[in-house]
């Protein structure tokens, strides 16, 4: 799978928390999220610390959304098992998640 289908495709697995709380969203991602909280393992690429970090927590795309709701472009670090680049490059699609794609007539 590309990396923009990749994207597209956990835009729109978050839509379904679309109309969740904020304040809803940071209750149940501070209660129940499994942060590491002992010093990381800061060697590997981005993506593998997040998968390591992240690893097991029942709550990533709650705190995945709360962290591009309250952070957008600006997000820095490891949220819902993506690190920083991943979740700038799936902001745009985040934005653009449940828009109706209008298709021409079908020949």
């Amino acid at each position: 799978m590309s990396d923009e289908r990749w994207l597209v495709a956990i835009a729109w697995r978050l839509d379904r928390l679309r109309w969740v709380p904020t304040s809803v969203l940071d209750a149940v991602v501070r209660r129940d999220g499994a942060c590491d909280t002992e010093e990381p393992n800061w060697s590997g690429t981005d993506r593998e610390i997040a998968a390591r970090m992240c690893a097991g927590c029942p709550v990533r795309d709650e705190c995945l959304e709360l962290e591009l709701r309250t952070a957008g472009e600006a997000t820095v670090g490891v949220f819902g098992g993506l690190g920083d680049e991943d979740r700038r490059a799936l902001y745009p699609h985040w934005l653009r998640r449940g828009e109706r794609v209008e298709r021409g007539p079908l020949t």
